[in-house]
């Protein structure tokens, strides 16, 4: 009789995905009692020694198994007074609605020789595996535990990892069981205590829950500030010089070195200079040949910033289509902070796949034909998957209408990756007028290249420059002094959110758009839809005055595409939590992302085994513990900051 191997996966898509490769699609199908989504798929497989040719029994789970929780006697709000939670004991049970399938795992398990874990190859994934191991070893104590390592569900990817499996990482296990408990421990101490401090107001708030958590306050906190900088925006008056040639028929305009100045009566000295020079100097000419840089591989954050940007759908909505296109075999992982592909796969063989497209067929098979580059790298590398991908091909009418966006999004940046950059040749005339330097830029696309399959990015050729001589001279047909006024920033988009959250660690590639979705559901935040917010405000405006303290604020949005995005606005409850704790005094305010950006490092450090999960768990809750302590001693203050809104 053969011996048995039990294989989990993390979710029943995937379950039935390996089994039907690694069967060849010979499998039997048996239900779990209790659990209708959860079956068995029960088959043989040729593994690699020491276990060779086995019965296997592959199942799944539906995400995590066991829940965190307070006892009995800590649960009721009343109970106790908020600080005590900071030690109280902490239970680790298997979740009400998973005992059946906890149940499944552990009966399997008897049977079994070896335990495979199929969860997906990240630090959540990890720890799901761990309580998978934990549940199978209450069946069988000597089970050897392997997990396989994939990052898609292409049949000859999984018969790889079938073969090549690896050992369960404890680090990045105990770097998510200490994030689990202190997010249990964090947000329901500060959720308790903001909301009994501000019910007490009254109004809209007297039923309401108040609810913390350390990376959906750092969230808020940009958009708060933001908010601030558009609110608070004084308009400053510039002035600039402007110099126009009519030359071959064009109209050549020169601009200003200085750019702009905010003081008329040196702008008008400048300029009397300029014209009783009268005569102007070509003093460089320049023609270069220049580029337009194809993308980076296509990262988690790359993936909900542009797709948020460009897709028509939140970053939420844009992960959880990804996931679906992911467990139907389509794409590649797509939570993954790597940005460039290992040089060991056949990225040929994925362009190939593409080829019969009707819209990038025939990119697809000229980059086959030699137009293909290897992909470029980035810096990042998460050690677990590769950038996202296709892996497969599949008709657009095959897909619902967001499934086909966000693939068509996915093949489009990869086959541009694959591409030579975009190839232009820029001319620059400058010229020195009175004491005062202006000048003109030109550019002509002449091989776009990538931009033929990646409509995303933009460039165009300007109106080409006519013929100038280096050292000649001549009188400018007109030169004028311009005025005009700073602009304000808008409000934060979802690109921008996403880029800062990003930059100062806040959440993981996985749950940034998690976050965002839960300060809109806790009405700590509003959505509006910004037509072209994405656009870069040009080179005619500065930033005022303005922003929180008085600093010059302002900035312009990234550049971006054609697409309205969404933009946030706090709520009047968003506002005054925000400036509550702001007003408190905190050496770092909770709407600040610098507690939670040390979190997210310190966790790196127990996966990289250079810090222990109690000490991490130790330091991190007496720094919230000072946090919390100032907090109570001024809640005045954020009373106060309630009272003077309206709610």
């Amino acid at each position: 009789m053969a011996r048995k191997i039990l294989c989990v996966a993390e979710k029943p898509s995937i379950a039935k995905s390996v089994a039907q490769h690694l069967s060849g699609g010979q499998y039997n199908t048996r239900g779990v009692t209790g659990n209708q989504y959860v079956k068995n798929y029960e088959f043989d497989f040729n593994f690699s020694q020491p276990w060779g040719l086995c019965s296997v029994t592959m199942t799944s789970v539906l995400g995590h198994l066991t829940e965190a929780d307070f006892p009995r006697e800590y649960r009721s709000w009343r109970s106790c007074q908020p600080q005590q939670l900071f030690d109280a004991p902490i239970d680790v049970e298997i979740a009400r609605d998973k005992h059946p399938i906890a149940t499944n795992i552990t009966t399997q398990a008897r049977y079994a020789r070896a335990l495979f874990i199929w969860t997906d190859c990240d630090r959540e994934g990890e720890h799901i595996g761990s309580e998978v191991r934990q549940a199978a070893f209450r069946g069988n104590e000597m089970l050897e535990v392997k997990r396989a390592q994939f990052s898609n569900t292409e049949r000859a990817h999984v018969i790889r990892a079938a073969q090549n499996p690896i050992n369960l990482d404890d680090r990045q296990v105990n770097a998510v069981a200490a994030r689990i408990e202190l997010d249990l421990r964090l947000g329901a101490i500060f959720t308790r205590f903001q909301t009994f401090a501000l019910q007490t107001l009254g109004g809209q708030l007297h039923e309401k829950v108040i609810s913390y958590g350390s990376c959906q306050f750092p969230t808020l906190g940009f958009i708060v500030d933001r908010y601030f900088r558009v609110k608070n925006f004084v308009a400053e008056t510039f002035w600039s010089i402007k110099v126009m040639q009519q030359r071959d028929g064009m109209e050549v305009n020169f601009s200003w070195r200085r750019h702009r100045l905010f003081d008329r009566a040196a702008v008008v000295v400048l300029f009397e200079k300029c014209l009783t020079a009268r005569f102007a100097q070509v003093t460089k000419l320049q023609k270069k040949p220049t580029s337009k840089w194809r993308p980076l591989p296509l990262t988690t954050v790359q993936l909900q910033r542009l797709g948020s940007m460009f897709l028509r759908m939140d970053s939420q909505r844009v992960m959880k289509v990804a996931e679906d296109l992911y467990n139907k075999g389509w794409i590649s992982y797509p939570r993954t902070e790597t940005d460039s592909f290992d040089k060991g796969m056949d990225l040929k063989k994925l362009v190939e796949k593409q080829v019969n497209d009707s819209n990038w067929g025939s990119y697809a098979q000229g980059l086959l034909n030699g137009a293909f580059k290897q992909p470029g790298a980035g810096q990042k590398n998460d050690q677990a998957h590769p950038p996202i991908h296709p892996v497969n091909y599949v008709t657009a009418n095959s897909l619902g209408d967001d499934e086909r966006r966000v693939y068509e999004f996915i093949v489009r940046r990869f086959l541009a990756c694959c591409s030579e950059d975009a190839k232009g040749e820029s001319t620059t005339v400058e010229i020195l007028y009175g004491k005062e330097t202006f000048f003109a830029n030109g550019l002509i696309v002449l091989q776009r290249n990538y931009l033929e399959v990646y409509p995303y990015d933009k460039w165009t050729s300007s109106q080409p420059l006519p013929q100038f001589i280096l050292h000649e001279t001549f009188e400018p047909t007109e030169a004028n002094i311009t005025e005009g006024e700073t602009t304000a920033p808008g409000y934060l988009t979802e690109p921008e959110l996403i880029s800062l959250m990003d930059a100062n660690g806040i959440g993981t590639d996985a749950t940034m758009a998690e976050h965002i979705a839960k300060i809109k559901e806790r009405e700590y935040v509003m959505v509006q839809t910004r037509a072209g917010a994405a656009q870069t405000n040009g080179n005619s405006t500065r930033s005022g005055r303005g922003g929180r303290g008085g600093s010059r604020g302002g900035g312009n949005s990234g550049r971006g595409g054609e697409n309205s995005v969404q933009q946030f606005i706090p709520t009047t409850l968003g506002v005054a939590l925000i400036e509550g704790y702001d007003g408190i005094g905190l050496e770092t305010s909770l709407g600040k992302p610098f507690l939670r950006k040390e979190m997210e490092i310190k966790m790196k450090e127990i996966c990289a085994g250079t810090k222990n999960r109690n000490e991490f768990v130790h330091e991190t809750l007496e720094q919230y513990r000072e946090v919390f302590v100032k907090t109570q001693q001024q809640v005045g203050v954020l009373k106060a900051v309630g009272h003077g809104q309206r709610f």
